[in-house]
């Protein structure tokens, strides 16, 4: 895990055989080391991070009114991005995985609601990439937000 300037946190993870990304509503990324084929959602596994992990500076910059969060996955030269946002009742707690949502639904492992994408529209060629087990870099910071 590291913070590169500019304010982005960017952690490691894998792919896995199993990896289907056909969710309709999230995709997540989990320390797991393990993916069965009922996890439709998960993208990545063995992560360094999890939602508990969020560093301080991102947490306080989703929890801001109007903050879009941003993230970006790439694997083998492949990425795709989503754009989503923050809200004031997330708490980012959960020690083993981190969940991106289409919903508003607000979870401990939520880290980002009302997203641009889940699982399902992401790069099929990434995913193809993730299935074969691929180094998979995760890159996350928040834009905008304010008081009001």
């Amino acid at each position: 895990m590291k913070e590169l300037p500019g304010r982005w946190f960017v952690f490691k993870a894998r792919g896995h055989p199993n990896v289907r990304a056909t969710h309709r509503s999230t995709f997540e990324i989990t320390k797991d080391d393990y993916l069965t084929p009922r996890g439709d959602c998960i993208v990545g596994v063995e992560s360094e991070a999890s939602a508990a992990d969020v560093p301080e500076w991102l947490r306080r910059e989703a929890s801001k009114p109007g903050s879009v969060i941003v993230v970006v996955l790439c694997s083998d030269g492949v990425c795709d991005s989503a754009a989503g946002f923050g809200h004031t009742d997330m708490t980012m707690s959960d020690e083993r995985r981190m969940v991106f949502r289409r919903s508003s639904y607000l979870a401990p492992d939520t880290v980002m609601i009302r997203s641009s994408k889940a699982a399902r529209d992401l790069r099929r060629d990434l995913i193809e990439r993730l299935k074969r087990g691929s180094e998979l870099t995760v890159l996350m910071t928040v834009v905008g937000g304010g008081e009001g």
